[in-house]
């Protein structure tokens, strides 16, 4: 049974995500109400004590903290806008994935109608929620997340609140799954490549993980020179040069093994770039000019 201290929730979307934010909410005690267009996903989570709600309003009504996890943004205000009178003095955390441009548009749309609203991105799979090492992204007013941060924190143990600004969640949302597909673009590349010599790619695995804590060390010292913001980025570990006379034997070996080598090319040509911007003497961390510069 609830204790005195589990306040309620309600949940709106029952996707696969959002069945498991909500049989968080109910595992941990919370009186958790739930509702979806689609009234029979709700089945598993009544059988463990959540509540279904008749209408979205019923479902905003029944709880100050209203997580939203719905396919999109536009599903998002089609479920929400008609209730905006009764979400007024709530709580609306949105876990529903998003631009930071939306973001900001709809904490404006929310200050309008007078509720709190915090943009959020879960950064695991539905399996994932509530594990100790799991991260959910928070932005926006930081009463409104201190209000509800034990509550939230149920949905996953890395959870944290990233700033006032609504856009933070959203960007670094996509900044991280940036890294994801880089890095896995760049292990398959090296399985690919190990292929040719009949390498499995699970005994270049251990080399690549441990390879990758390696490029930790660089990227610490990178973040440094970025940060510093004086543009001087020096070659602590290698210049440029050396780093594109390096990429050039990736290329090759790829073409001479009968492997894709769009990829390293695709490197080469940014590498190319910054060089030519005048840091052949600099770091990598230099090529941070050429992603701050949109594309001509």
């Amino acid at each position: 049974m609830a204790g005195k201290d589990r306040s309620p929730v309600t949940v709106i979307g029952l996707g696969l995500m959002g069945q498991a934010l909500a049989s968080a909410f109910v595992g941990a005690g919370h009186p958790t109400t739930v509702w979806n267009r689609t009234a029979d996903k709700a089945a598993g989570l009544v059988s463990q004590g959540a509540t279904v709600a008749a209408s979205p309003e019923d479902a905003v009504a029944a709880a100050d903290l209203v997580v939203v996890c719905v396919s999109d943004n536009d599903v998002l205000h089609t479920v929400l806008d008609p209730v905006t009178d009764t979400l007024k003095g709530r709580v609306v955390a949105n876990l529903t994935s998003g631009s930071s441009d939306q973001a900001r548009e709809n904490a404006a749309w929310a200050d309008e109608r007078g509720f709190s609203y915090l943009d959020a991105a879960i950064m695991t799979v539905p399996a994932g929620v509530g594990a100790a090492d799991s991260v959910v992204f928070y932005a926006g007013p930081k009463d409104a997340y201190d209000k509800h941060s034990a509550t939230l924190a149920l949905l996953g143990g890395g959870s944290t609140h990233l700033g006032e600004d609504h856009a933070l969640a959203a960007l670094y949302d996509v900044a991280l799954l940036g890294v994801m597909w880089g890095t896995l673009n760049s292990f398959l590349q090296g399985a690919a490549l190990l292929s040719k010599a009949d390498v499995k790619a699970a005994e270049f695995l251990p080399w690549a993980t441990k390879w990758v804590d390696a490029v930790k060390l660089f990227a610490t010292d990178y973040a440094g020179q970025i940060d510093a913001g004086d543009g001087a980025y020096p070659a602590n570990d290698a210049t440029m040069e050396v780093h594109f006379g390096a990429l050039q034997h990736l290329v090759h070996e790829s073409e001479a093994q009968g492997v894709n080598a769009e990829l390293p090319h695709f490197v080469k040509s940014l590498m190319e770039r910054t060089i030519a911007k005048g840091f052949a003497q600099n770091s990598y961390a230099s090529m941070i000019e050429l992603f701050r510069t949109p594309e001509k």
